[in-house]
């Protein structure tokens, strides 16, 4: 079975989440659920550089979480996609939509 280990970090103008593992129809629900409730009230940053594998359950949780950000004010950042979280937004076409960060320091100029 796919896991996907979650930890959350508060920043000062961002919560960061470290995810590792697999992000997919099997293991979304708590990351979906930090990003929605989160991103109406502050920057997101997922550090996505240990993500193994991501689905279209995965990308709609971040697309979404995206969407959310638009509509609150705030942002949703991608740190250090993995190369398959890259291909996935590079196959989708969504990679350009995104604010792609090598570090939380780069929030602090929003």
């Amino acid at each position: 079975m796919d896991q996907l280990t979650l930890r959350e970090k508060i920043g000062v103008n961002y919560t960061l989440l470290e995810l590792s593992g697999a992000i997919n129809a099997s293991t979304f629900d708590e990351l979906q659920e930090k990003v929605y409730s989160n991103i109406k009230n502050t920057n997101i940053v997922l550090d996505l550089e240990n993500v193994t594998q991501i689905d279209s359950s995965g990308m709609g949780v971040i697309l979404g979480g995206h969407n959310d950000g638009v509509d609150s004010n705030t942002k949703l950042f991608l740190m250090n996609p993995s190369e398959i979280v890259r291909h996935s937004l590079e196959r989708t076409g969504f990679m350009s939509l995104f604010n792609i960060i090598h570090s939380v320091t780069e929030v602090s100029n929003v």
